[in-house]
């Protein structure tokens, strides 16, 4: 029997209804009923009305007590100390540092907050097409030294907290590392934030409130120990929004029914509820007031902290357990997926934030009143990666489960809102989940993945009749077992525009693992954007002595906003005070890092050394283990001269640091390695200041600001065809460091833009990789000679135990060596033999570094953000209006 039983519908957020003001409420005399205000604020038609409404006297008094902007070393200290006294309930004798940093940071948060209402509420009003960036990872680093250098009042600041007796540098130590991400996934995205901002378009970030972060990394007698990081403690740069949850459903059953006017409507019911609460982060952009939102979503349980009347009866444990299954998905990024469990609670992680979000987003649209074939002219969601994939198949479910679109309209909506950016070629990297899995998980999602799949499939059947292989090739599902969602499929067949992030990676996405797609859809659909980063943290911030320089010299710090300026200080390459200041800076950034290596490490390195870096994630692609096999020759090389050749050598420090995920053996192996080389070396007295090998533990964006001003060369080594793009080479070169490659990634673009004069390139390049690949296994493969000593050297247990070793070793000798470490071994040494050689001329180096500088304008983010726009989102900046003649 049909039945017309109302669907399930998720708890509003406290925005709705709104009331709407016509007309007089009542007679003469009889005051107005209170005003209807709600949290989430008024849709654009609403807010005239609402304002019309307000009396004037109510008007005229909020506008007179407004919070208001320091603008003086006064004002900030007004504001500092008045939140050390009364928000922190500290006074004069015991405020430490760690209460000076609250004090100021909540002064700027005051600042910031001022900003961003006044963003939003611009936004709001001016109701153009917004932008929404869903990325699981955005590794922010320290928000106060980026908010103070973005509003330009950092000098203000110094200045106020010297004269409360603080110094700068001790304050802005205090703050933890927001722990919201990994790697250069997520600092990409904090750099497009800080770019969006700046360009005055309107965005929002989203992404998920790990209690937890990825992990802090300890390294104990030589091995990565992962220990929680537990950063939320204190946090000023967050605003708790308890009054904005979202309901979000799992597991449960699809129930089926025919309505009244005889259309098959789908309910989803029964299952599980865990709340989305939102927490807000303002993001300043630089040098204008524009202030976006970082929104996000922490996990609890959807009926309160406790089951009363299991704790009453006894069952103590019990009575939180729903709250704290509740809470696991927003606790750490990236649980590990080794066991069932673990991929289970990540899938989840990825619907919960998905869910979250675009039903805050859809509640935005809505308020505009407009008509859903418009919601692609007010929405641009672009899907960092394949990790927010389902966010495809929830507003398909939305569109016509909820609000009761055809499937066609709907799934037209879905594509033209949709972008989509890959950043791995990778086939072990690209997301596959089991169809069981999300059965159980979210079995109206499966249907819908079907059904797309079933369209696409016919679409591609009646285009390419003759070509039947092709169906299982591009099928969402993967007929394996078991079965298997590709979630990659499902992003690219789901967004109008998929774009890779180098142009090596985009052409490469389009001959390997997109390649039948390019012929169903043409190359239209694919573009590339090349990553940037953010000049104003990666040269303002992380090495402002360079950056006054460069200022110095162009006359303004304009260039932080038009990095293509930096071209005209190539006009000072052979000014003799220019090369010298330029000089100095590195040295005393070398400096500081031998400085930081002592205190933390506890060891002792010469700033004087070439200082040769490897900071990223670890893993076998990267290629940490050629680099520490290198570290091994070139020590064996030292140990066999006699002490009349090691004069002549160049001293060198080779640091590493990185993560490694906390499933993944190898990595940590390569880690366990490194530590073991180190302790060898440092303690050899024979050799000396000649080679150091130090292993910086727990690798994030601060120490990145002291570890990447401090590079003489950096090594970006990857095996050719594996990265997608990196950008920490933008970040070295831009700091005055050479780059020792592969030809992969970004490192082609550079090598353009800085002449291949000024940089070290080495090894295979990607069409070769393959044959030789399959060489390995079906033909002679020989190791190299050199590379067989260091393995010799490994084995005889001269850095530890030779079988903790063993697998590093075999997956090279035994198992088709995957990464082709022997066949770029010779190319890699000869190499960094051509850098010892050029080194040792300074005059000719410091002509490269200043050369290399001058032509990063390419790599900003600013330039990232421009294409985005253009190409792939359709939006338009909004230039927020002057205040107070500023």
């Amino acid at each position: 029997m049909a039945t017309t039983e109302s669907k399930r519908e998720r708890k509003p957020s406290t925005s709705a209804p709104i009331t709407d003001f016509q007309g007089p409420v009542g007679p003469e005399g009889i005051t107005r009923p209170k005003h209807k205000r709600t949290v989430t604020g008024f849709g654009a038609q609403e807010i005239k009305s609402v304002e019309a409404s307000i009396p004037e006297p109510q008007r005229a008094a909020w506008k007179k007590y407004s919070a208001k902007e320091f603008t003086t070393p006064d004002e900030f200290e007004q504001a500092v100390v008045k939140h050390i006294e009364t928000t922190l309930a500290r006074s004069l004798f015991n405020c430490d540092e760690a209460a000076a940093y609250s004090g100021t940071a909540l002064a700027f948060r005051d600042r910031l907050v001022i900003e961003w209402n006044r963003t939003q509420q611009q936004q709001t009003l001016a109701d153009q097409k917004r932008v929404y960036y869903l990325s699981l990872e955005f590794l922010m680093g320290r928000a106060l030294d980026n908010a103070m250098l973005n509003v330009g009042m950092k000098d203000v600041a110094r200045k106020g907290l010297s004269e409360l007796g603080f110094r700068m540098e001790d304050i802005v130590s205090q703050e933890r590392d927001a722990a919201l991400g990994n790697g250069g996934l997520g600092r990409l995205a904090a750099c497009f934030l800080d770019s969006l901002a700046t360009l005055n378009y309107p965005a929002w970030g989203y992404a998920l409130r790990y209690k937890y972060g990825i992990f802090r990394q300890e390294i104990i007698d030589g091995y990565q120990v992962e220990v929680p990081d537990y950063w939320l403690d204190f946090n000023p740069w967050e605003f708790p929004r308890h009054d904005v949850t979202v309901d979000v459903q799992f597991y449960g059953n699809v129930r089926k029914y025919m309505d009244e006017s005889g259309k098959q409507v789908s309910v989803w019911e029964n299952g599980e509820i865990v709340t989305a609460v939102a927490y807000d982060a303002p993001v300043p952009g630089y040098g204008t007031r524009t202030t976006n939102n970082l929104r996000l979503w922490s996990s609890k349980a959807s009926h309160g902290e406790f089951d009363f009347t299991k704790f009453n009866s006894g069952e103590y444990e019990a009575s939180v357990a729903d709250q704290q299954r509740a809470e696991t998905i927003s606790a750490v990024l990236y649980p590990n997926d080794s066991l069932e469990r673990g991929k289970e609670l990540r899938l989840k992680q990825q619907y919960f934030w998905c869910a979250a979000s675009l039903y805050d987003i859809v509640r935005r649209f809505k308020k505009s009143k407009k008509a859903w074939k418009d919601f692609p002219n007010q929405v641009a969601i672009q899907l960092n990666d394949t990790h927010p994939t389902l966010a495809i198949p929830e507003l398909q479910r939305i569109l016509i489960d909820q609000e009761g679109l055809e499937w066609d309209e709907a799934w037209s909506i879905v594509q033209s809102t949709f972008g989509y950016t890959n950043h791995t070629v990778l086939p072990e990297a690209l997301e596959k989940w089991s169809v069981p899995l999300i059965q159980h998980l979210l079995p109206r999602h499966l249907q819908i993945i079907y059904d797309i799949n079933l369209n696409f499939l016919q679409y591609v059947e009646r285009n390419f009749p003759k070509e039947r292989d092709m169906l299982s090739r591009v099928s969402i599902i993967e007929e394996s077992n078991p079965k298997m969602v590709r979630m990659a499929y499902l992003a690219l067949i789901g967004s109008h525009k998929v774009n890779g992030v180098a142009e090596l990676h985009s052409d490469l996405i389009k001959t390997t693992i997109f390649k039948d797609f390019v012929k169903i859809y043409g190359p239209d659909k694919f573009t590339n954007v090349t990553n940037g980063i953010t000049p104003r943290r990666w040269l303002h911030q992380a090495n402002p002595r360079l950056s006054e320089l460069i200022a110095s010299k162009l006359g303004s710090y304009d260039y932080l906003r038009d990095l293509t300026l930096l071209h005209k200080i190539e006009a000072y390459v052979d000014d003799k005070e220019f090369r010298k200041a330029f000089q100095d800076i590195k040295y005393a950034n070398k400096a500081r890092l031998a400085a930081y290596t002592l205190e933390v490490q506890g060891i002792k390195v010469n700033p004087k050394a070439l200082f040769d870096i490897q900071v990223k994630r670890i893993h076998e692609y990267k290629r940490q283990q050629l680099n520490i096999f290198g570290v091994i020759h070139r020590y064996l090389e030292l140990k066999a001269m006699s002490p009349k050749d090691r004069n002549k050598v160049q001293p060198r420090v080779s640091f590493f640091g990185g993560k490694a995920a906390p499933g993944y053996w190898m990595a940590k192996t390569v880690i366990h390695l490194i530590n073991q080389v180190s302790k060898v070396i440092n303690a050899d007295k024979e050799i000396g200041d000649l080679l150091k090998v130090v292993f910086l533990e727990d690798y994030n964006v601060s120490k990145a600001e002291i570890i990447i001003p401090a590079s003489d060369i950096s090594e970006h080594i990857s095996t050719a065809g594996t990265e997608a793009s990196g950008t920490s080479n933008m970040k070295f070169v831009l700091n005055g460091g050479l780059v020792i490659g592969t030809c992969d990634g970004a490192n082609i673009e550079i090598t353009r833009e800085v002449g291949e004069d000024n940089i070290f390139l080495f090894g295979n390049l990607s069409e070769d990789v393959e044959d030789l690949r399959h060489q390995h296994f079906y033909g002679d493969f020989k190791l190299d000679p050199m590379l067989q000593k260091v393995f010799d050297t490994i084995k005889s247990g001269m850095f530890g135990d030779a079988g903790q070793f063993s697998a590093l070793v075999n997956s090279i000798v035994e198992h088709g060596d995957y990464y082709l470490v022997s066949d770029d071994f010779k190319s890699y040494i000869d190499t960094q033999k051509l850098i010892d050689e050029a080194y040792k001329d300074q005059e000719a180096w410091l002509t490269k570094t200043i050369t290399s500088v001058s032509r990063m304008g390419f790599f900003s983010s600013d330039r990232c953000i421009d294409e985005y726009a253009e190409m792939i989102w359709n939006v338009e900046p909004l230039t927020p209006p002057k205040q107070n003649g500023a």
